[in-house]
């Protein structure tokens, strides 16, 4: 009977952070490709380059607050992948996670679509078209600029999907700089602005499988049909894989693996909380590091600095 429970406890906990998955990629989409549709229809007198970077940054801090005490706040598949490669997420809840995240990234384009309908109609009029002056369905998944080759596209997200996977590591770290509490989606925030800035104009920085596979086949669908020159569909869907686990490895190798051990008296941090079936703690995607102190002495238990 106990193992019954035991099962029925650990599939609503699934189900609950999923559902988490799902929410909090919605919202980074929603404001997103929200900021995008505005300023594609409104030919930038609404808004500019600037407002989506704001809009995809804000969108994943506020995705973050909302997902991270249920699951975590992964969002992001190639994360998600990362973190099992290292032993810090269960390899069974992964193609959970994945469908969730895919899912809401999905729901939140049908969103922007019936929000901005009437402008997208009247911006292309009435052609929903891939390329062209007028074409409208960048606004819901990426597409390289026309300088830009295959391969150029797949290092293009290796990189940017690398360097976010390292700042989202050390934003994680215990055993580097503390951050205050609660400041973390703030700062992945603020790494997601940085690159869209720095990192943006060659293909539009997906970095997340789930945010631009979820809006490409609401956007087929739909009606926009051919997805793009080359099949370039699937750049960003396995290269932002890729750069998260280099990203991953090169953050081990040259910051983890020279951490001094932690000692005895290390301090620990301010609140414990009981979660169950929870492994490990996730912080912004970012579940402790295995070989940190475990602060929490009882099974299921884990320590929140956020």
């Amino acid at each position: 009977m106990d193992s019954v429970f035991r099962r029925v406890r650990i599939r609503s906990n699934l189900l609950r952070e999923s559902l988490a998955e799902c929410l909090g990629v919605y919202i980074i989409i929603v404001f997103g490709c929200g900021a995008v549709a505005q300023v594609t229809t409104s030919e930038s007198t609404k808004g500019h380059y600037i407002s989506i970077n704001l809009g995809f940054a804000l969108g994943t801090t506020f995705g973050i607050y909302v997902s991270r005490g249920v699951s975590g706040a992964h969002l992001n598949p190639a994360v998600s992948l990362s973190l099992c490669v290292l032993g810090r997420h269960p390899w069974m809840k992964l193609p959970f996670y994945i469908f969730a995240q895919v899912l809401g990234a999905f729901l939140a384009a049908a969103t922007t679509a019936l929000q901005y309908y009437d402008a997208i109609m009247h911006f292309s009029n009435g052609q929903l078209t891939v390329t062209g002056p007028t074409a409208t369905a960048g606004i819901f998944a990426t597409y390289p600029a026309e300088y830009l080759s295959l391969w150029g596209g797949f290092i293009d997200q290796v990189i940017g999907t690398g360097v976010l996977m390292v700042c989202i590591l050390a934003l994680g770290d215990h055993r580097n700089t503390p951050i205050p509490p609660g400041l973390a989606p703030v700062l992945v925030g603020l790494v997601v602005l940085t690159i869209g800035l720095s990192m943006g104009s060659n293909c539009g920085y997906a970095l997340n499988p789930a945010r631009d596979l979820g809006p490409r086949m609401y956007s087929y669908l739909a009606g926009w049909g051919d997805q793009g020159r080359g099949g370039w569909w699937w750049v960003p869907l396995v290269a932002p894989c890729v750069g998260a686990l280099v990203g991953a490895m090169v953050y081990g190798l040259l910051i983890e693996a020279h951490h001094p051990e932690a000692g005895p008296d290390a301090d620990t941090p301010d609140l414990c909380q009981t979660l169950d079936n929870k492994l490990a703690l996730e912080m912004e995607g970012v579940e402790v590091d295995m070989n940190a102190p475990k602060y929490c002495p009882t099974e299921g238990q884990e320590c929140k600095t956020t």
